[in-house]
């Protein structure tokens, strides 16, 4: 069965181009040029990945991913015309996992569709064990990927469950974005050290929202992340 890529793309010349090259290599396609469908799409259709412009005609690509990552957890490629890095790391922190700043090459974009199915196909990263001197207050259930914290489950992507899991094997060790990157991603090279932050700024809203007075991740600026050590 053909992987489903979902175009969410106004451009006609742009979704052409696109719909070609993907589907020459093997991929259906579904094209849409406004998000206000898309939700309810996704309840109906089998998406492997979405290419989502930010620029849409209703609503904002940034706007459509904040509704689609609470119920979905479908990869999304943003396509930007806007090249500054503070939007890059926007999309990423709003739960993208890739991005492509107009003008682009298709055949880029369809090498980034296979790299981001290639690793969300594989099976999810084994993690080291947790570590006996975690607080009580974390708990782990490795067989269904969740994490509590203070008793409360958390909604975690992929990374962000790979991340945290990370810390929590050590806590108090100071873990650098690049050594982060290595433990909690299968393809590290294709992604970028800021990737790192964003997630990390995620996990952090998370836990706040359950314990807005602590801090359960340590900041070490100019060399990385570690799990605050409780006596």
């Amino acid at each position: 069965m053909k992987a489903s890529i979902l175009i969410i793309e106004d451009e006609p010349a742009i979704v052409d181009a696109m719909q070609y090259v993907l589907e020459d290599e093997g991929f259906a396609t579904i094209v849409r040029s406004t998000g206000s469908e898309v939700p309810m799409l996704l309840e109906r259709e089998d998406i492997s990945l979405i290419v989502l412009d930010i620029g849409l005609p209703d609503i904002s690509g940034l706007e459509l991913i904040k509704l689609i990552r609470p119920r979905f957890d479908v990869p999304v490629i943003f396509l930007t015309a806007r090249s500054s890095e503070i939007d890059r790391v926007l999309g990423l922190e709003l739960g993208g996992d890739d991005y492509v700043v107009k003008p682009f090459s298709p055949r880029e974009l369809a090498a980034r569709v296979k790299a981001i199915l290639r690793r969300t196909g594989q099976r999810e990263k084994e993690l080291p064990p947790v570590s006996a001197s975690v607080p009580a207050i974390w708990r782990v259930d490795a067989d269904r990927r969740q994490i509590f914290y203070h008793g409360v489950g958390l909604e975690l992507s992929r990374y962000e469950y790979n991340l945290l899991g990370v810390l929590l094997h050590s806590p108090g060790r100071v873990f650098t974005r690049e050594h982060l990157m290595r433990l909690a991603w299968e393809e590290p090279d294709a992604s970028m050290e800021r990737t790192v932050d964003a997630h990390i700024k995620n996990i952090r809203a998370k836990l706040k929202a359950i314990a807005p007075d602590d801090e359960a991740i340590v900041t070490h600026r100019g060399v990385g992340y570690a799990l605050h050590e409780r006596p």
